[in-house]
């Protein structure tokens, strides 16, 4: 399978050539015409397969048929290569998915008290550190796109952590990467169903959580 290989720019942004979503480290993502589309119907067609294939990423792998994404989504096939001409243009484009979701965190949760924001955030991070360990394989670590998406998932998470800190609702002394680093490890754990995964999450965070003496 070839991949892309680009270096990372020192701004953090993945692209500035037209058509093409951005990621930057300030914790945004923008989408551009060659991303989702600008008609209704293909942006719904293009969300529907993008949420199709991250499902069958994570239950069969990077080698999922595409055919199977394109009946999930309800479209045909044709429908899917005029979205996605490659199958390393739908991978990219399930991760971007992830990273523009946290980065929404930011406005979306930011009314929410410190530690029912932060818990928030944390379950939207389960998800991508899922999304990201289906397509370890399929993703370029050293590109643009991939350097740029960690560092606004790390901007993101250490603004919500730090205001939790600042609540006195968290340990203090935690960093994000202990965070990621638990995140990650529920994600690995087999668990019979999505509900015992939730518990564990839970279980964690309230380890996490600060409790007066």
């Amino acid at each position: 399978m070839q991949r892309r290989s680009e270096e990372p720019r020192a701004t953090g942004e993945v692209s500035n050539r037209p058509g093409e979503r951005r990621v930057t480290t300030r914790g945004t993502v923008t989408s551009e015409p060659r991303g989702r589309p600008q008609r209704a119907d293909a942006r719904r067609n293009y969300d529907k397969l993008v949420a199709a294939a991250r499902e069958a990423f994570a239950e069969d792998g990077v080698e999922a048929s595409l055919e199977e994404i394109a009946r999930r989504a309800g479209v045909g096939i044709g429908t899917l290569y005029r979205h996605f001409p490659t199958r390393q243009d739908l991978f990219d484009a399930v991760y971007l998915d992830e990273v523009e979701a946290i980065s929404r965190s930011g406005d979306e949760l930011g009314d929410l008290p410190a530690w029912d924001a932060f818990v928030s955030w944390t379950d939207r991070l389960v998800a991508y550190v899922s999304t990201k360990r289906a397509l370890a394989e399929a993703l370029n670590h050293n590109s643009e796109m991939f350097q740029a998406g960690r560092a606004a998932v790390q901007e993101n998470g250490e603004r919500f952590l730090a205001r939790a800190v600042e609540a006195g609702v968290a340990r203090p002394g935690l960093s994000f990467d202990d965070v990621l680093r638990m995140v990650a490890g529920i994600t690995m754990v087999d668990c019979v169903d999505s509900g015992q995964r939730e518990r564990i999450l839970r279980l964690a965070l309230d380890g996490l959580r600060h409790q007066p003496s």
